[in-house]
């Protein structure tokens, strides 16, 4: 594939992206209100996006990755982000070092 080809699939893909943008947020504030099954659609999102995020990752890595992402996640329901990264970190490094993986 020459360099030509690439500028034109990138390009295109920052176009569809933009439009995606901007036409979700000039459809939603042309709306007075939500109708309730967008408002929880749109509710459901963060949590598909976290798990689009660290799934593979859980599924794919080796089980220092496991031990960090379920460390992380069990830290993450009590104390801010950054406790959560260290205490995923520290879990992985542990992994790495006491059991060699």
């Amino acid at each position: 594939m020459d360099d030509l080809a690439i500028f034109w699939i990138i390009l295109a893909a920052a176009l569809a992206t933009y439009a995606t943008r901007v036409g979700g947020y000039v459809l939603i504030t042309r709306m007075r209100t939500l109708p309730p099954r967008l408002e929880q659609a749109l509710n459901a999102v963060p949590a598909a996006v976290l798990t689009t995020l660290w799934a593979p990752s859980f599924f794919t890595g080796g089980w220092d990755i496991r031990l960090a992402l379920l460390a992380a996640a069990l830290v993450s329901l009590r104390y801010p982000p950054l406790v959560m990264l260290a205490a995923g970190w520290a879990a992985a490094l542990a992994a790495r070092h006491f059991l060699g993986l």
